[in-house]
């Protein structure tokens, strides 16, 4: 006959099931935090090569918005696409694109920079927009940095331990910055998930077009805001039927959403134009980044438009049949969001 297991065992086993079962909570409650979030852990954003569609970047909200602002920063000092693109992979080995407050004896932040070696204070180094200024002052020292191998560049301005880390990430800071630079039409594109962030309103966008681009951004392109109201309805989406209002992300988009929009005109030559709509495409995926952050519902230019909310990475053309719609998105970026 089968005698039952010892108190003691029966306990212990009763314990190790209770903390099997904690520990899958807690698992199950970190992955829908990030899930609703868009977390660091959620990659909800990509970019994709107009060339043959075939090259794809997939990363995080929160790498987006530190893309979007080492790229800022960058056009904004007149630099080429090369030194951008410098940056970016300088960063993905670096911090992966994340602003981190730990790294190798004081190292810190997206590059990695260290208080110790004049980089800044540790408060200074932990603005992405301070860091990438720094960056890129020690890039434009390097003679003829545009010619040299992408690691020969990184490693003059980083003195990194392992300089060929720095190519692996080519490909994919090359995507990102034809993208965020302006130069790739309607190639960036994140589920948004506006509900997630405490920044919103039209003040929320101006000061972060600010705080990536300076001042300028906003004194040449004007950034009127108007009453979402008067904004063109987005677009249905082939894939769902809906737009942004209609899938279970957004909170709605265009006069339903009761948001703002910040208007931007774009006129030829501004900025980093090479071509017309170079800069307006800039600023239009910049949006599109930070769209989670800020709460953006909405950006429309050019005749395409974004709606968070759509996860199948395209933008989708205006309703063609609204004069009026194809007129406010001709020579501006809209940018809606949530009050």
């Amino acid at each position: 006959m089968l005698q039952p297991p010892p108190p003691r065992k029966r306990h212990g086993r009763l314990l190790r099931s209770g903390a099997a079962f904690v520990v899958l909570l807690a698992v199950a409650g970190y992955l829908t935090v990030q899930y609703v979030t868009g977390g660091a852990g959620a990659p909800g954003c990509k970019v994709v090569a107009t060339e043959d569609g075939h090259a794809t970047y997939e990363f995080t909200p929160e790498q987006a918005v530190n893309a979007a602002a080492i790229t800022a920063v960058g056009t904004a000092r007149d630099l080429p696409e090369r030194a951008v693109t410098i940056a970016l992979a300088t960063a993905l080995q670096e911090s992966t694109l994340r602003n981190i407050d730990y790294g190798d004896r004081d190292s810190l932040g997206l590059f990695q920079q260290r208080p110790s070696q004049g980089w800044g204070t540790p408060a200074e180094i932990m603005d992405p927009a301070y860091s990438a200024g720094m960056f890129y002052e020690r890039l434009v020292e390097v003679p003829g940095y545009t010619r040299l191998p992408l690691t020969v560049a990184a490693q003059r301005v980083q003195r990194s331990g392992f300089p060929q880390a720095y190519a692996k990430h080519e490909p994919d800071a090359t995507l990102l910055a034809a993208a965020l630079t302006g130069r790739s039409a309607a190639t960036l594109t994140c589920e948004g998930r506006p509900d997630a962030a405490r920044a919103q309103g039209p003040d929320a966008v101006r000061a972060a077009l600010v705080r990536d681009f300076g001042q300028d951004v906003l004194q040449s392109a004007g950034g009127a805001v108007d009453d979402a109201s008067t904004a063109p309805p987005a677009s249905p989406s082939p894939t769902t039927g809906t737009g942004a209002g209609g899938s279970s992300g957004g909170t709605g988009t265009g006069g339903g959403s009761g948001g703002r929009t910040v208007t931007l005109p774009v006129t030829a030559g501004a900025g980093t134009e090479e071509r017309p709509g170079r800069r307006g495409w800039q600023l239009a995926h910049w949006a599109v980044a930070n769209a989670s952050s800020l709460r953006i519902e909405r950006v429309a230019y050019a005749g395409r438009e974004w709606t968070a909310g759509n996860t199948d990475s395209k933008w989708y053309p205006t309703d063609a049949g609204s004069a009026h719609g194809a007129e406010r998105t001709a020579g501006s970026v809209q940018i809606t969001s949530a009050r």
